[in-house]
């Protein structure tokens, strides 16, 4: 009977200690976020940099429109889930892909985040972003529109 009684108190004491370290471990708002890495990112720009050196560290701090579910052993086309987008759909002939944007999102500075800013990344991804999207869809062949502050709409060329 003894034994039982100090095997009990024994589980007691761990499961209560276990229960103070995770509450210490527990994630708190603010801070720094601190992340160990073996390199020194040339930028923090996913869209310039795309090597594990930037993306690795990057991935933390940045949103996407969508993501592969990371609880899922193979990316695959089914896997695909929101991020910053609720949801997505092609047109008909499948040259167009609309993307409706969470509401609600802010930037560091406050400033809302709308589908002119997934406009602008898209320029970045498809040449120089200091030329205008116009010229940037003439030249490439495809490029972003804006339907609403909240929708994106991503065009591509027939081929």
């Amino acid at each position: 009977m003894t034994a039982k009684v100090l095997s009990l108190a024994a589980i007691g004491v761990l499961v209560l200690s276990w229960i103070g370290v995770a509450t210490a471990l527990a994630q708190k708002p603010g801070g720094v976020l601190q992340i160990a890495h073996r390199d020194s990112p040339a930028s923090m720009s996913t869209l310039e940099e795309v090597t594990i050196s930037t993306v690795a560290p990057m991935m933390a701090a940045f949103n996407n429109l969508v993501i592969f579910d990371q609880h899922t052993p193979q990316n695959t086309l089914q896997s695909i889930v929101p991020d910053l987008a609720t949801r997505w759909s092609w047109n008909e002939d499948g040259t167009e892909l609309t993307f409706r944007l969470r509401e609600g999102v802010r930037w560091h500075d406050g400033q809302t985040f709308t589908a002119k800013d997934v406009q602008c990344s898209w320029d970045m991804l498809l040449g120089n972003p200091l030329r205008s999207s116009a010229s940037t869809r003439a030249n490439r062949g495809t490029g972003t529109s804006i339907g609403s502050p909240q929708t994106a709409i991503t065009r591509r060329l027939s081929i």
